[in-house]
């Protein structure tokens, strides 16, 4: 299968930056405590002198959701989900080892972090707009219909593995204990966008090949090589 963003989206979005990686044989056996402690402390760090909301890679993600008609503090990007909640309540929750540890990442970089079941995808999976007769699955068991123009993460069966674009992540492909095979992917809007996507998807790259002991297979993306095979 490959990961991609349609051309519309690059071309609405000209300064998106994304990174994509899948690696296999995960499981919950790893301790991601230090790691988590570690990259929590920097985004703690980061926002000493205020807020999630004065950050330049929050900024970007507000202006795109209020392109998009979406109001930014009503739905907010993952990460800045995250650092507001790490901000109000000292630490994050703790799910998974690989999600404990991608969203600690994506909080010290503030940028958003999807880890995505592979085995729960069918076919190629591209971030695009809706039609309007996806499926998605929420947490609670239920499906809705992504609005028309809405940008997700939509696979080849017609299945919205996101809604809102970085905003809510589908239940039935998140990482659970049973996982094994996953895609993990990083998307940015701001002026150093792809430097700081490279260096994040490094840092985890590296986080991951250490705590699981695999060896991920990674690829920066952008308009002149959008695809990722994985």
């Amino acid at each position: 299968m490959y990961f991609q963003h349609a051309e519309a989206i690059r071309s609405e979005f000209p300064g998106l930056a994304a990174a994509a990686l899948t690696t296999s044989g995960i499981t919950t056996a790893p301790d991601v405590a230090e790691q988590v402690d570690r990259f929590t402390a920097i985004a703690k760090d980061r926002l000493a002198g205020g807020t999630e909301s004065d950050l330049a890679e929050i900024k970007a993600w507000r202006q795109a959701f209020a392109k998009m008609g979406l109001k930014p503090t009503q739905y907010r990007c993952a990460s800045e989900a995250l650092l507001r909640r790490l901000r109000k309540e000292g630490d994050l929750p703790r799910i998974h080892p690989l999600i404990d540890l991608c969203n600690a990442v994506s909080v010290a970089y503030a940028i958003p972090v999807a880890a995505l079941d592979l085995d729960q995808i069918s076919g190629d999976l591209e971030v695009r707009h809706a039609g309007g007769d996806e499926v998605y699955h929420t947490f609670g068991s239920t499906t809705e219909n992504p609005e028309p123009g809405e940008v997700i993460f939509a696979d080849a069966a017609g299945r919205s593995h996101a809604r809102r674009w970085t905003n809510r992540q589908s239940g039935l492909s998140a990482v659970r204990p049973a996982t094994s095979r996953v895609l993990i992917v990083a998307e940015a809007l701001h002026d150093s966008a792809a430097e700081d996507v490279a260096a994040l998807m490094k840092t985890l790259a590296e986080e991951l090949a250490a705590a699981w002991e695999t060896t991920p297979a990674a690829a920066l993306l952008s308009a002149a090589a959008p695809r990722f095979e994985a």
